[in-house]
């Protein structure tokens, strides 16, 4: 069921940018759609592709018709500036994302201010998704797992990779970690 195609990347994409239009977070779509929250994600970010009835499930959460979403044509966002309080949070928990811009649509990047409380971490399992990401520690420590490598960063230290190969981020020390970071192709 999972799929990197590009097909796969433009059905998440376009329900990303459907969801948001909606002003709904993945979770309140999970619920509403009666899902997992991982599913969301998981089509969003183009690596699963859903059944013809699993997708229906999850556009009835929003709800719009199977016709209609693949008539929905979002708008590539044309916004050049973004004050601090435009950015669009992606996160939840202990982990804040902010991201740069609401509609990815169209868009090869994507750019988040993150804030890591202390401890927070993105989960036992690593991460791993097609592309590439890097970022700069602004604040606070943070300790970067890259398959076989570990290094806790501090700031204006940085870190670059091939997000295929696993990976995962923790906040190290008393106090809040900031990051600004980037990836290609987006992958939230």
């Amino acid at each position: 069921m999972s799929n990197d195609t590009d097909t796969g990347l433009d059905l998440g994409r376009r329900l990303r940018a459907l969801r948001l239009a909606h002003g709904l977070s993945q979770r309140t779509l999970a619920k509403q759609a009666g899902v997992t929250n991982a599913t969301i994600s998981l089509i969003e970010a183009g690596r699963m592709n859903p059944s013809v009835g699993a997708l229906k499930r999850v556009l009835d959460g929003v709800p719009v018709s199977l016709s209609d979403f693949f008539a929905f044509e979002p708008k590539p966002e044309r916004q050049v500036f973004f004050a601090a309080e435009e950015l669009t949070e992606i996160g939840k928990g202990r982990i804040s994302y902010r991201q740069v811009g609401g509609n990815l649509f169209g868009r090869r990047l994507q750019i988040l201010h993150e804030r890591y409380a202390p401890g927070a971490d993105t989960g036992r399992a690593p991460l791993s998704h097609d592309g590439e990401e890097g970022g700069i520690v602004i604040s606070g420590r943070l300790e970067v797992i890259v398959g076989d490598e570990r290094k806790i960063l501090g700031p204006g230290d940085a870190y670059a990779f091939d997000s295929a190969i696993p990976h995962r981020f923790r906040a190290v020390g008393p106090h809040d970690c900031i990051v600004v970071s980037a990836c290609t192709p987006p992958s939230f």
